[in-house]
């Protein structure tokens, strides 16, 4: 397939890509959709700081455990799973496998609006 001329709405992850791995982030905005996303690919021990959104977001766990913590609670999700967190809730979450951790994050907005919390 000739990747040089895509169709419309179609976008390139190297068009996207984020940092030197694989992560992406999708602005759905910059593409005429209602929703963004981050499609993460951490190692053991890898993952956002504590912060929260003025909307809510879903996770969905692609490869690996992802130990999330939303609000005051703290659980594992595996491959398969889908997790969720309401707007304005504080959460993180952390490679809490021993290999790759693939998770999709689904903002439901077409922006990305994230205000991290201080971490002494």
């Amino acid at each position: 397939m000739n990747t040089s001329r895509r169709p419309v709405g179609v976008v390139a992850a190297a068009e996207i890509g984020i940092g030197t791995g694989r992560s992406r982030r999708f602005v759905g905005a910059e593409h005429r959709a209602d929703i963004s996303y981050f499609f993460v690919e951490n190692q053991p021990g890898e993952g956002p700081g504590m912060h929260w959104h003025p909307y809510s977001e879903t996770w969905v766990v692609l490869e690996g455990t992802a130990r999330i913590t939303r609000g005051a609670e703290t659980f594992d999700a595996a491959a398969g799973d889908t997790a969720t967190v309401a707007a304005f809730v504080p959460h993180r979450f952390v490679n809490a496998g021993e290999g790759s951790l693939r998770i999709l994050c689904i903002h439901a907005s077409p922006t990305i609006v994230q205000t991290f919390l201080d971490e002494d």
